[in-house]
């Protein structure tokens, strides 16, 4: 997109992530004279395979990656002393471009829990069911059948997601259901359908469905590239924003201020790190955050930067059969790759239209799992999930390949074979922590970032739990064929619960279960603040709760404080939500689009 540039604007985003690109493309489709422009600091992703191919999503993961921002939270002695990488989308589009595309929906109950007028679920799943088109089976009552993103079932079937959900409708005691995104069904195994175009293959991202697809309109503007530094004010009114050009993404250009007006509105929807860290620069915030960089204070609003929320994941690996499907060739470049890519060209279909991420369980635990978890858990277990059956405690779930944790160095000489990977995440710990602007003694600006992961003792005993169940399921599949050790805990010498280096095939479903000492729940323990890491899910950081409960925006996404300024993007979700978050990203957009067009007195039918 390549407009004459303009020096002022009707709307100008700042921050060009997921919920942006629904908001922008939804308004400029609504009334194509709105003169609108994302400012975004990463660069632009239309077309390119990193971000269309699906099968090429753990290369956006990658040390050197450029595609997202890898924040570096405080140490933490609950993580053993260690400093948590968290990574954030970088690039038009965001996280919608370089997530897993693995598509969940949380429950209605969530967003009622937010108890935000107009953001009651009933209000909401009409948009829900507006941005997609739901491939997987016709006529749900829930889902859409004539939106911009499409979900499908991706390119091809594999066999580990089969092994999976067997395993765990026998030996795990669980029923089987064909949709557990209907709003309400949870505790059963799965297929885990995605966010892939079932028709071409590609990834179904925000950039390429709401923006892309209004290159005809030169009101609609994305500057990529551009770092937004603050929003500029006249009487407490937002009238413009202030940016330079991105040293990542230009590390050559002029790295001088400029600043754009914006006539009618500024929405900010950099994420939970950048939108409360603009927020900051802005004057807007706690007063001791702002005193110790400098900034003179706009607004007194303390919630800025706190509420941070996030899911716990652990990745454990475990050796695949040489004659499994899995991701493993692809991801090496042999000589499959080649030939799948043709496929996919020519079909859509293949392995490149696949994330290896094919079954799933949102757990809940009967009353024996609950007795096995102990007494640490039972408090949060009685006041939050006893009597709301609708929400899961975590997911559990099979990827066909080895999926690299981002707590651990990247093994570049991993041995060439088939892997399969447990994955496991919390879905509503009650950890929470914060992101604020700083300082460094020489007077650069850094991110004062603390996750808070595992801060609470009740968060770490579904881990623990999720880490034998796994362990049991896959143990049992037909594709088994032993641990890869190295992903495993450091078990005493001697331990009965020892890693299994190689195997001939599955024990029996009927087998034993491992059987662990103290000692060996003690490696557990050490082995999850070791590993657990982001589930790539922030959340929270600028909440929409009342201000003085510490919200940032009321239920119109206004900032408190200022007029003519919108957040809009997961940092004002109050709650935590029980779902990979690209679909509440999506929702949020919907929903903010609606907030302004009416606002504007613009038709949003």
């Amino acid at each position: 997109m390549s407009q004459p540039i303009l020096s002022e604007f009707d709307i100008v985003f700042a921050g060009g992530g997921a919920t942006a690109c629904v908001v922008a493309g939804r308004l400029a489709a609504y009334d194509p004279s709105l003169r609108i422009l994302i400012l975004e600091a990463g660069q632009h992703t239309l077309n390119k395979p990193i971000h269309v191919q699906p099968y090429q999503y753990p290369l956006n993961q990658v040390p050197t990656s450029t595609t997202v921002t890898f924040h570096m939270g405080n140490p933490s002695p609950r993580l053993n002393g260690r400093a948590p990488i968290v990574p954030s989308g970088r690039c038009v589009g965001g996280g919608s471009c370089v997530n897993f595309m693995a598509y969940t929906r949380a429950p209605a109950s969530d967003y009622d829990d937010w108890g935000v007028d107009g953001w009651e679920s009933e209000n909401l799943i009409p948009l829900m069911k507006k941005l997609e088109t739901y491939e997987v089976h016709p006529d749900r009552p829930t889902h859409g059948y004539d939106g911009p993103i499409k979900v499908s079932s991706g390119g091809c079937k594999m066999g580990v997601a089969d092994e999976f959900i067997q395993v765990g409708t026998t030996y795990h005691k669980r029923q089987y259901a064909d949709d557990t995104n209907d709003l309400e069904t949870c505790n059963t195994y799965s297929p885990w359908s995605k966010y892939i175009d079932g028709t071409t293959g590609r990834r179904s991202d925000a950039a390429h469905h709401y923006v892309y697809n209004q290159a005809h309109n030169p009101n609609l503007q994305v500057w990529d590239g551009k770092r937004v530094k603050r929003i500029i004010f006249e009487d407490k009114r937002a009238v413009g924003v202030e940016f330079t050009s991105d040293p990542v993404s230009c590390p050559n250009a002029d790295q001088s201020s400029s600043i754009v007006r914006a006539s009618k509105l500024v929405v900010i929807s950099a994420g939970a790190f950048g939108s409360p860290t603009i927020l900051e620069r802005s004057g807007i915030g706690a007063e001791a955050i702002l005193n110790r960089c400098g900034i003179e204070q706009l607004v007194n609003l303390p919630g800025v930067g706190e509420n941070y929320q996030d899911h716990n994941l652990v990745f454990v690996p475990y050796l695949a059969a040489d004659e499994a499907v899995t991701m493993d060739a692809l991801w090496r470049g042999d000589s499959i790759l080649q030939e799948s890519l043709a496929e996919w060209n020519t079909s859509g279909k293949s392995l490149i239209a696949q994330n290896g991420l094919d079954s799933k369980i949102k757990w809940r635990p009967d009353d024996e799992e609950l007795n096995a978890m102990g007494p640490a858990f039972e408090p949060r277990w009685k006041e939050f999930f006893q009597d709301r059956s609708d929400k899961a405690v975590a997911i559990f779930s099979a990827f066909a390949g080895y999926v690299q944790p981002l707590s651990r160095p990247f093994l570049s000489m991993l041995p060439p074979r088939n892997y399969m990977t447990a994955g496991y995440c919390t879905l509503y710990p009650v950890s929470v922590g914060s992101v604020h602007v700083n300082v460094t003694e020489d007077g650069k600006e850094r991110m004062d970032f603390t996750t808070g992961f595992l801060d609470d003792p009740s968060d770490i005993v579904p881990l623990t739990f999720a880490y034998k169940k796994t362990r049991e399921l896959f143990r049992r599949m037909a594709s088994y064929r032993g641990e890869f050790v190295a992903g495993h805990p450091d078990f005493p010498e001697g331990s009965a619960a020892a890693a299994c280096r190689e195997a001939s095939g599955p024990v029996d479903l009927n087998a034993p279960d491992i059987v662990y000492t103290a000692e060996d729940d003690e490696a557990i323990d050490r082995f999850h603040r070791d590993i657990v890491q982001t589930t790539w899910h922030s959340l929270g950081t600028c909440a929409m709760k009342p201000q003085a409960d510490q919200g940032v925006v009321d239920a119109r996404l206004n900032v408190y404080g200022v007029s003519n300024l919108k957040v809009a993007d997961m940092s004002i979700s109050p709650l935590n939500v029980g779902t990979n978050t690209y679909s509440t990203a999506l929702l949020i957009g919907e929903r903010a689009a609606m907030i302004i067009a009416e606002e504007l007195g613009i038709n949003c039918i």
